[in-house]
């Protein structure tokens, strides 16, 4: 996580956390007796709920960072371990996976808006990185906005996804995920550490 900003690698950051792939056959199961047409509907509007949810903690995070007087460094090495954390369920997401309990009735909200886009992690990362990158306020927006894109695109075709990859090659994708976020992870602590020595 060190040295100049990158726009591409935070947005491949921010998409790990926002883990599209693994949130595909929960949304597959969710949406099983919609029909196509109304299945796409549901993912375009749940998305753009998610994204709401994401832009406010956004552009309010650092109101709540600077209410409790939080340093940097004590975020970024909050934040390691939040990474570091996520990517260990990622790799071993224990025998039921990661999916959350639903009803029978047609999602709005919960539980694709929240928590599987804008979930915990995600929102702990957006409070994160707002005060990590202050200088770098307008790139991170538009990594953020880069990876939702990208992120809504993988859940739009989670159909076809799931045919190509069935459930291991999702599965396989999502430690490999989940293996990338860990390095990172672990760089972001040591980031952390050492800027409490300046």
């Amino acid at each position: 996580m060190g040295g100049e900003f990158s726009i591409i690698a935070t947005a491949i950051l921010l998409m790990f956390i926002l883990d599209p792939f693994g949130n595909v056959p929960l949304l597959l199961s969710i949406l099983k007796n919609v029909d196509e047409l109304k299945k796409r509907q549901i993912i375009l509007r749940e998305s753009i709920i998610g994204l709401a949810i994401l832009l406010l903690f956004f552009f309010f995070g650092d109101l709540f960072l600077n209410i409790f007087h939080l340093e940097t460094s004590s975020v970024t090495i909050a934040g390691g371990i939040i990474f570091f954390i996520i990517s260990l369920k990622m790799i071993f997401p224990g025998e039921k996976g990661n999916a959350v309990l639903f009803g029978d009735s047609e999602p709005f909200i919960v539980p694709i808006a929240i928590p599987s886009i804008a979930g915990p992690a995600a929102l702990a990362t957006l409070l994160v990185m707002t005060r990590t990158y202050r200088e770098n306020f307008w790139e991170l927006f538009a990594a953020l906005i880069l990876a939702w894109a990208i992120s809504t695109a993988i859940l739009y075709l989670s159909p076809f996804l799931y045919k190509i990859l069935k459930e291991k090659g999702l599965s396989a994708l999502e430690k490999l995920m989940g293996m990338l976020l860990l390095m990172l992870s672990v760089q972001m602590f040591i980031d952390g550490i050492r800027s409490m020595n300046y």
